[in-house]
């Protein structure tokens, strides 16, 4: 069996971390969907920039745009729209048949706006009327002016993906701020069901913390912050609090495990991939990522989902020195501001394309 139907049937989705046009067209995605159990994809401006920059798939919507003197966001957006919109119809029969637990895209904010709440939650709305599918989230960083932004976008009915969390308590923040918009669409008399994930970012952490920790706990820090997050996620929404709006009609804010895939050239590509197997979860993949899982073989076993097993192996990480909250505020700064420049570069690049 390989790994990838083994982690299906244990009931955690697999994502695919990429779209480019020719991935549609080829029947590449439609193959991974077959083949690979892929039930979703996420995007943002990194791989956006790379598929506009890598294929001339699209010199000839970028022109047709500034003939009509749009703008450069403009003319992303009805890019990236065109291609979520197909890549959606592909996954919507697994969003029927989950009832809306899973089938999505993801289509994230301009980064520009990570630290602005009002401007991020009123996009949100924008991006969401302009995808029209009931499968299409929208990105939001879980910045802390972001969130605020997550708990209006779900208020409002936008379903929202959050990103950059890197952090068990990052994460329970992103879980409140989704249930405030919830129970506030509750008291409003409005419909309990709004999707969301919250992407926890889990490769990025071991190589930051390298210099600070001995040999016997490298390449340990992400899976235990993963671990942990886990754990919360199961604690968090088995409350009295969620299973009132459980009973109201509300659907739990699955917990994505994102940047899954290996950056150490010593460690398995699978490393974040067996090593985070959870029930209930999504996990998005690079496309290497998800090729290497699909060409092993593996019966994974789901993680603990108890406090006692999961907190102890992230305590040895802090008490050898990682400072857990400081670090991922900083992977979180630095993330932002990894985007940003992803999206002047992509900014760039249509601009030149479209000259």
């Amino acid at each position: 069996m390989k790994t990838t139907r083994s982690l299906a049937e244990l009931g955690q989705s697999i994502w695919l971390d990429n779209i480019t046009r020719p991935l549609l067209d080829s029947g590449t995605l439609a193959r991974y969907v077959a083949d690979l159990d892929v039930t979703g994809l996420t995007s943002n401006p990194t791989i956006y920039d790379n598929a506009i920059g890598g294929t001339d798939a699209y010199d000839a919507p970028i022109a047709a745009g500034a003939a009509a003197g749009k703008d450069g966001e403009a003319i992303f957006f009805d890019l990236a729209l065109d291609d979520l919109r197909r890549a959606a119809d592909l996954f919507r029969t697994v969003f029927e048949r989950t009832n809306g637990i899973d089938g999505f895209v993801s289509l994230e904010v301009s980064p520009l706006l990570a630290y602005d709440t009002e401007a991020t939650a009123a996009e949100a709305v924008r991006l969401a009327k302009l995808g029209d599918r009931p499968n299409l989230l929208i990105k939001i960083p879980g910045t802390p002016q972001g969130l605020p932004a997550v708990e209006e976008a779900i208020f409002r009915g936008v379903p929202v993906n959050v990103t950059l969390l890197f952090s068990p308590a990052q994460y329970l923040a992103c879980a409140e701020a989704y249930t405030r918009g919830i129970e506030r669409r509750v008291a409003a008399g409005l419909s309990a069901y709004v999707p969301s994930v919250a992407s926890l970012f889990i490769s990025r952490w071991d190589p930051f913390t390298s210099k600070m920790l001995p040999a016997d706990l490298q390449l340990g820090v992400g899976l235990a912050i993963g671990r942990q997050a886990n754990v919360d996620y199961r604690a968090f929404f088995s409350s009295p609090r969620w299973q009132k709006l459980l009973a109201a009609g509300a659907h739990p804010q699955r917990l994505l495990f994102a940047s899954t895939g290996s950056k150490d050239p010593n460690a398995p590509a699978t490393l974040y991939i067996t090593g985070l197997a959870a029930p209930d979860t999504v996990n998005t993949m690079p496309e290497g990522t998800l090729l290497a899982t699909g060409a092993t073989e593996e019966v994974v076993t789901a993680i603990a989902g108890d406090a006692a097993s999961a907190g102890e192996p992230l305590a040895r990480f802090q008490a050898a020195g990682v400072d857990v909250d400081a670090c991922a505020l900083e992977l979180q700064q630095k993330g932002a501001d990894a985007f940003v420049g992803s999206w002047h570069s992509l900014m760039a690049r249509i601009a030149t394309k479209a000259g």
